[in-house]
């Protein structure tokens, strides 16, 4: 298990550059939005960027771990790690620690752990083992419903918990399976249930059931002559997607949490009463509001290391966390927005490359599901930030405060760098 001595740098270098540019880039901001005015000490336990420097040198460790063992190790045991992880969501329900409400954090001492951010490497293992394992597309309905229960477990015991942010990471698997030959009509299906979803929310369920018909009998009309699909085929899809609407606006209604929906509801501008909407948006809209006029106060060259008024005046609350990009675009401005951008599609593109290029197709799939849980992540928050999609609690990886979201990112990035370092040394 121990890694041969003579290949200690054969690494690709580019990736692991790009990952201590975020890290590095990361913690200045974090500094500046949590810092107090006092002399800095930035080892401390009492200020979070004295944390996240701690979490920052212990990162140093584990990345020594998970590039000193065995590539072979991680194909060979992913089946343990992936139950070990799901043993760690479920022992939740008995020991878990209830932060900001959602259960999903083990106490040690004055520390936290998040056992959901580990999960996700842990799974994007199982996934390509998985896939690997059939030696072929995932084109077989037994083998797509397998993989679908690989990726279920995790995410249903997420959501249990209450942490819907870190559920719908999991929906980034999607995109493996759809490299790896998953069939193009679940695609069309997932992108039809969103754009079904988002109509009946915002028009309900009659106006949506409408524009349905018209589509969809529309489609049959227009090719019919083709024979590409029959007219009872068009009603089946036609109440199917009626049947869907009345799904989302009952489960919106009956099952989403309160505070859930009133984030949907602002983003959506579903809410009609003036005097609720404008204690929804100081309830929940408050963060955003505060982030976007942070951003946007930064302009083109921002106004300067700690020199944001918005962020030294602790406007946004808990600014180092999820909405840490909000200090990149006040004190670093628009350039700076863009910096941390580019460094992100880079560190996604040069993944997506690698992937490409392994001879193994373990190695494959896993480096599309780190490419992919990154991505879901880096849109989510970027987008949540600028009011572009509702809030939902999830962090910028590599970049927001905490230890746990540092160390599984770290992990997951690694692991695939010492199954990529297999093909570098073969030439």
């Amino acid at each position: 298990m121990v890694r041969d001595t003579n290949r200690h740098f054969k690494f690709d270098w580019i990736t692991i550059i790009l990952f201590l540019l975020l890290v590095g880039f990361g913690w200045l901001n974090i500094l500046s939005a949590s810092h107090t005015g006092t002399d800095i000490d930035y080892f401390t336990f009492s200020q979070p960027y004295g944390k996240q420097s701690i979490f920052i040198l212990l990162t140093f460790c584990i990345i020594i771990v998970v590039l000193g063992i065995e590539a072979k190790f991680y194909e060979r045991f992913s089946s343990i790690i992936y139950i070990v992880s799901i043993l760690s969501l479920i022992g939740l329900f008995i020991f878990g620690k209830n932060v900001n409400g959602a259960t999903s954090w083990y106490a040690i001492g004055s520390m936290t752990l998040q056992p959901s951010e580990f999960a996700k490497a842990a799974t994007a293992l199982a996934v390509a083992k998985q896939i690997s394992d059939l030696n072929t597309n995932i084109n077989n309905i037994k083998d797509q419903i397998q993989t679908f229960v690989i990726i279920i477990i995790p995410a249903l015991l997420v959501l249990l918990q209450n942490d819907t942010g870190s559920t719908i990471v999991y929906g980034a698997f999607f995109f493996v399976l759809y490299r790896e030959g998953l069939p193009k009509y679940y695609l069309t299906i997932g992108v039809s249930v969103i754009i079904l979803s988002v109509l009946a929310l915002k028009f309900g369920i009659l106006i949506t059931s409408i524009i349905a018909s018209i589509l969809i009998l529309g489609y049959y009309f227009l090719n019919r002559s083709k024979k590409k699909v029959t007219l009872l085929q068009s009603l089946f899809v036609l109440l199917l997607s009626i049947g869907v609407s009345f799904g989302v606006k009952f489960f919106y209604q009956n099952v989403i949490p309160p505070h859930q929906q009133d984030r949907i509801s602002l983003w959506l501008r579903l809410e009609k009463d003036p005097v609720k909407l404008q204690q929804m948006k100081k309830t929940f809209a408050y963060n955003l509001n505060e982030s976007e006029k942070a951003i946007r106060s930064g302009g083109l060259n921002g106004k300067g290391f700690m020199e944001g008024t918005r962020t030294t005046g602790k406007f946004v609350p808990e600014q180092h966390t999820d909405y840490i990009f909000s200090t990149v675009g006040e004190e670093w401005g628009f350039l700076g927005c863009s910096f941390v951008v580019i460094l992100f599609v880079l560190l996604l593109l040069r993944i997506l490359h690698l992937a490409e290029l392994q001879k193994s197709q373990f190695s494959r799939i896993y480096g599309y599901g780190v490419a992919s849980i990154i991505f879901i992540h880096f849109l989510i928050n970027i987008g949540m930030v600028m009011g572009l999609i509702p809030t939902i609690g999830i962090p910028l990886p590599l970049f927001s405060y905490g230890g746990s979201g540092l160390w599984a990112f770290t992990i997951l990035i690694f692991i695939f760098i010492k199954l990529d370092s297999n093909r570098i040394n073969e030439w």
